[in-house]
């Protein structure tokens, strides 16, 4: 038998049906995020840049404070300190979620990875990567996404784990030559924005990219703090709404996007162009895990002995804060 409420009753419960939606918007209209990126000039990062530039996470009720790191690793101790509650690396991060950080990848954010290189110095009489057989190559940190592509180089030319010798000195652009100037390294893995900004310089030179040995590794990644999931995760899903739509914007608006982000990183317009040609298709537009990158990030992690057993990549990462 279908029961018929009063009207007043029926209106009643729908003014607090109403109420509580406000109440929910209002949890986090206004919050501010602290946002840390693992590079300064990497494109999977650059989205944050432009999404504050052009105003949509205040669009979106949020707040969001920017700041620069020299390395994945780093981010993620920020997060864990509880001084970041977004951090904006790359997959390989999710080692320090397998590892007990209280912290889970929320975004896929690019799987393949256009935007790195291995760069040498400009007058190197290395040519190949054969040649770089027993060198020494720059990486961001140890754990971070560098340190496991130099290792996967050693891998795949079949040089065996200590085919080259790992250097940390962080992502910024002036250790990198200082360390090419001193012979502290060889070689460096690094972004092709700084990349072709050395170019124009005569400072450094693209060897190859690393997409020419490596596959789909969501070289892009988001993560959140469970701190700002537990309390505030209309914050998390309104930073991941303003993210995708930034992505929307930049696949369409070439000049726009150059201009912002010449700004953010300080390289001439003529260098993110060209950036920009090489980068733009590797976004994804709904910010879920491929099958793909999922595998070679769980072999990588063993390889790396960055875990004691290989992990359930499906504990790592969640895709519940995604725009419906």
């Amino acid at each position: 038998m279908q029961t018929r409420f009063p009207r007043r009753i029926v209106l009643a419960a729908f003014l607090v049906a109403c109420q509580s939606t406000v109440f929910a918007s209002a949890a986090f209209a206004g919050s501010t995020l602290n946002v840390g990126k693992a590079d300064a000039n990497a494109s999977p990062i650059l989205p944050v840049n432009v999404a504050d530039k052009l105003g949509l996470f205040k669009k979106n009720g949020i707040d969001v404070k920017i700041a620069n790191f020299t390395g994945g690793s780093k981010v993620s101790q920020a997060m864990v300190a509880g001084s970041i509650d977004i951090g904006v690396g790359a997959g390989t991060e999710m080692a320090f979620v397998a590892k007990g950080a209280p912290i889970i990848a929320v975004c896929d954010d690019a799987a393949p990875i256009p935007f790195i290189g291995i760069a040498v110095p400009w007058d190197s009489p290395v040519h190949t990567i054969a040649e770089l057989k027993g060198k020494k190559i720059g990486i961001s940190s140890a754990g971070s996404l560098t340190y496991w592509l130099a290792g996967e180089l050693s891998h795949h030319e079949g040089w065996g784990p200590n085919g080259v010798t790992r250097v940390a000195i962080g992502n910024g652009a002036a250790a990198t030559l200082a360390a090419f100037r001193t012979h502290a390294i060889d070689a460096d893995i690094a972004v092709t924005s700084n990349i072709f900004n050395w170019e124009e310089k005569k400072e450094g030179r693209l060897l190859v990219p690393v997409s020419q040995y490596v596959g789909n590794i969501a070289a892009g990644a988001i993560y959140a703090t469970q701190h700002l999931i537990a309390t505030d995760p209309g914050a998390l899903r309104a930073f991941l709404k303003a993210w995708l739509e930034t992505i929307d914007f930049i696949t369409t608006h070439k000049a726009e996007t150059v201009k912002i982000e010449s700004e953010a990183t300080g390289y001439p317009e003529s260098v993110m162009a060209k950036e920009y040609d090489v980068t733009k298709g590797m976004f994804s537009k709904d910010c879920k895990f491929d099958a793909e990158s999922l595998a070679n990030l769980k072999r990588a992690f063993v390889e790396q002995k960055l875990v004691n057993a290989p992990p359930d990549m499906s504990k790592l990462y969640t895709e519940a804060f995604l725009p419906k």
